[in-house]
């Protein structure tokens, strides 16, 4: 799942960025108004968390301008604790709003509500192919009736081949969507990463899920290699 965070305050940006990527979310930070639109509005988000205060463009006008265009949930973070200034947020669209100071833990759980919520939510709690299910609101993968335990790290990486199923995953792709990095060749973190994967998914199961496209990257489906 990737959120965006639009939050003027380094502080608060980079707290609440740790907080969400330890619990295996992608997190892109802009820092005004004007940059959080044009993220908002061009990228492809899960979830928005917007400021009130912004500067460049206020957060109300930046949700107005992404509901123009998009659906994207919105979650306002503001230190504006007045009933009027929450109504008005809810009234122009926005899912919720929590005031600072806030609890992780209650930023987080209010995350996790809004991204099950609707239809569209709905059918995405639950993955079957082949003999493998993942249920994505208990973070929970069986194969063969077997229960996985997977890292959060390894959790997101098989979240990202979910929802790709099918679509050849470039090592570029994978890295920047699962570990929000541009993408070093030197580097081998992406084939470690599915290495490991594999030794858990794959390995003590007949039929293979992840497949190695040479000199590309990867395909997540039940095909035969």
């Amino acid at each position: 799942m990737r959120i965006l965070i639009v939050e003027d305050e380094p502080k608060t940006a980079a707290y609440v960025s740790k907080g969400l990527s330890e619990h295996a979310y992608v997190t892109d930070i802009a820092n005004d108004g004007i940059e959080g639109l044009h993220l908002a509005t061009s990228g492809h988000y899960d979830l928005v968390l917007l400021d009130v205060m912004l500067p460049g463009a206020d957060g109300w006008t930046v949700l107005e301008g992404i509901r123009r265009q998009r659906e994207t949930p919105v979650l306002f973070l503001s230190a504006r604790d007045e009933v009027a200034d929450r109504v008005k947020g809810l009234e122009l669209g926005a899912d919720d709003y929590l005031v600072k100071p806030f609890a992780f833990s209650e930023l987080l759980a209010r995350i996790r509500t809004l991204l099950r919520r609707g239809p569209a939510q709905s059918a995405d709690q639950a993955f079957k192919i082949a003999d493998l299910e993942v249920d994505f609101v208990r973070r929970r993968v069986m194969r063969g009736g077997k229960r996985i335990e997977l890292t959060a790290k390894e959790f997101a990486l098989l979240d990202y081949f979910v929802r790709h199923v099918g679509e050849v995953a470039s090592r570029t792709l994978i890295a920047e969507h699962v570990w929000d990095m541009n993408f070093d060749s030197d580097t081998n973190v992406v084939d470690v990463a599915v290495r490991r994967l594999r030794a858990k998914l794959d390995d003590p199961f007949a039929t293979k899920l992840i497949h190695t496209i040479r000199g590309v990257g990867y395909v997540f489906d039940a095909r035969a290699d």
